[in-house]
């Protein structure tokens, strides 16, 4: 069942085009990722979508009674209210009636025997509608909803004017759950959330019974919820099925089939135009311009231009100076912060250096957290993850010597050169110019080296000369990756690098800490990021305050959490665990028949996709001939066949997406 149509939408600011043409579905199940560039028209869209904007051109059609959640990236003012009565709002209907609940209550005891008998029939009449509606569980859905979303028991009561604006943005986002709106319109939910505040947002929008379209950045966010992806790109919205990396797939091969189409097609004009050039005064004259007729309405009516390619970031950074094995090393290692702050210990140790405490942790200090013994190895790629407020960031600050240890030690090994990058980017200074913040960086560099560098960082013509200060959060980004990567360095340490950067970028950086031939601590709530690049997972526990390593990557360390959990939770029972040994090794063998089943489907699949793909081009070069030569019937019947071709390969596509 459609919920909202949108036919022919356009949206302009003053002489600037944002989109047009836009053509779109949400049916009811839906769960569409809306992606692209910054700058597309994302927002806008979302915006005309809850019916904030009206579009330039185009309507919007939404089912009768069609109820909208919409998130903005800013949230509205918060009023006087406390974040709980906030939450009560949702519920006035359920607490108007428990009011009435209660009145009939007390009536229920009145000593007219008439009057008492009819305030208990309509009590359990009402009572029962009540309790159908959720009366009596409501304010436990509004604890579990605000602390699923990282609110703390007592900030409850706290007035919403005295959040900030990310937890006014969280509190929002509660409100809106909790109303369960047909449409959810949610503008990049994920910003202001931690790792366990997404998971826990992903198990409600997997089990959401109505529609949403969410702008995000977060690629595992989108690969884990959506069912589709919109992208947004010149000025047009192209729809793909599946989630983020089948959208990646299909994006990859329609390019390469709009570059074959445009290549074919230049070279049909190549040769027509040859044709035309050495025959148009020879003895073949009229076959010539009958040719050039049919060529120049060809162009007309289908001239193909090439595909359009998005200017990118380029990033490469190489080491030069090559570490020892040993880069990072921790030995009873406590972090946190002094009451009265000392200078970390420092000693040379085997070409590094070691720092230590200077003295025992006192009953005043804030511990944060125990780690177990860690260990990195050069060109080892290490994701550090926890809540907010965990630690993560005080332990980069212990590794750099900005804070000294609790207890224990930590190692830096020989010929380590760390290259930081900071959160909020705390090395640039305000009033300078990128041009300057980066001859800053390398003063060896020549300003038209320099101009030439920031151009791969997408800082051309006068960009160069903006005061740092003006510069959005992505431009700060960039701008501090090309600093970063003028110097010389074997041992990245990153904290949150992909804040503020586009999908594109992050693609970019990712690509780079792939090849990278240093070692790489990454700090980061960037999943899709951390799952393609690490080869450890050093995960904070904030409850216990530990840390603890695990091998491999973001996927291995969650199953690995899960067994341990489940191993946590099972009976010692040596029968019941041999049994549970035999059930898993069967499930495990099962799993994998299914996943060799599938294998061998997706690849027969792909085998007549490709079949289909090629039947295609060879109709594509018969409806040319019949067109150029003007053979009506034939094209009806080649048109025919192409779209029956079309409508099968997009079934089998759809079929082959499920499958991978």
């Amino acid at each position: 069942m459609s919920l909202l149509t949108a036919q022919n939408l356009a949206m302009s600011f003053g002489p600037l085009d944002v989109f047009q043409g836009v053509n779109c579905v949400i049916s009811r199940g839906d769960r569409i990722g809306l992606v692209g560039p910054n700058g597309e028209g994302k927002t806008t869209l979302l915006r005309i979508f809850a019916g904030e904007m009206e579009p330039a051109e185009g309507k919007v059609h939404r089912r009768r009674g069609l109820t909208i959640g919409y998130l903005p990236q800013i949230p509205p003012e918060p009023g006087d209210k406390t974040l709980w009565e906030d939450m009560l709002a949702v519920f006035s209907d359920l607490i108007a009636e428990e009011k009435k609940l209660a009145e009939l209550e007390a009536r229920m005891g009145h000593s007219d025997l008439t009057v008492a008998e009819a305030a208990l029939e309509a009590y359990a009449r009402r009572q029962h509608a009540f309790e159908a509606r959720g009366g009596y569980d409501y304010p436990t859905r509004i604890k579990q909803t605000l602390t699923g979303l990282g609110f703390k028991p007592e900030s409850f009561e706290q007035p919403l004017a005295q959040l900030s604006g990310g937890q006014r943005t969280r509190a929002l986002l509660a409100k809106i759950l909790l109303q369960k709106p047909d449409l959810l319109l949610l503008d990049e939910p994920t910003n202001h959330l931690d790792l366990a505040a997404i998971e826990w947002l992903e198990s409600i929008l997997l089990k959401w019974e109505g529609a949403m379209v969410v702008v995000s950045h977060d690629r595992y966010f989108l690969d884990k919820v959506m069912t589709r992806i919109w992208e947004m790109m010149w000025g047009t919205l192209t729809v793909y099925r599946g989630n983020y990396s089948a959208y990646l797939l299909q994006r990859t091969q329609r390019l390469e089939q709009m570059q074959k189409e445009y290549e074919a097609q230049q070279a049909l004009i190549a040769r027509e135009t040859d044709y035309i050039r050495r025959n148009i005064a020879g003895q073949n004259s009229r076959q010539a311009k009958g040719r050039r007729t049919r060529l120049e309405r060809l162009l007309q009516r289908q001239r193909l231009t090439p595909p359009k390619q998005r200017q990118t970031m380029r990033l490469q950074m190489v080491s030069r100076i090559r570490s020892g094995e040993l880069v990072l090393a921790t030995e009873n290692l406590a972090v946190g912060y002094r009451a009265h702050p000392l200078p970390p210990l420092r000693r040379p140790r085997s070409g590094g250096y070691v720092y230590e405490a200077p003295e025992p942790s006192g009953p005043d200090d804030l511990l944060l957290f125990r780690a177990d013994d860690l260990l990195l190895k050069r060109g080892e790629r290490v994701g550090l993850v926890g809540p907010n407020g965990s630690g993560k960031t005080t332990f980069i600050r212990t590794l750099l010597g900005q804070l000294s240890p609790l207890a224990g030690r930590l190692r830096v090994g020989a010929s380590v050169r760390i290259g930081y990058l900071a959160q909020v980017q705390e090395g640039l200074a305000p009033d300078m110019s990128v041009l300057d913040s980066l001859m800053a960086a390398d003063p060896r560099l020549t300003i038209g080296e320099a101009r030439a560098f920031l151009a791969r960082f997408l800082f051309t013509g006068d960009d160069v000369f903006k005061p740092i200060a003006t510069l959005s959060g992505g431009q700060r980004s960039r701008l501090a990756l090309a600093r970063l990567s003028r110097q010389e360095i074997n041992f990245l340490v990153l904290d949150e690098p992909t804040n503020h950067l586009d999908i594109e970028s992050q693609e970019v950086l990712e690509a780079m800490l792939r090849d990278f031939n240093g070692t790489v601590l990454l700090v980061s709530h960037d999943r899709y990021l951390i799952d393609s690049i690490a080869t450890q997972v050093w995960a904070i526990d904030a409850a216990a305050r530990r840390l603890r390593a695990w091998q491999g990557n973001y996927s291995a360390y969650i199953a690995a959490r899960e067994a341990a959990r489940t191993e946590k939770r099972a009976p010692t029972d040596t029968r019941l665990a041999n049994r549970r040994h035999r059930q898993q090794s069967k499930e495990a063998r099962r799993k994998r028949k299914e996943a060799e089943k599938r294998q061998k489907e997706a690849q027969a699949l792909e085998d007549r996709i490709h079949a289909l793909e090629k039947e295609q081009e060879a109709l594509t070069r018969q409806l040319e001939k019949a067109s150029l030569a003007q053979r009506v019937d034939e094209v009806q019947r080649l048109g025919e066949h192409y779209q029956a071709l079309e409508r099968e390969l997009e079934a089998l596509i759809e079929t082959w997406a499920a499958l991978v």
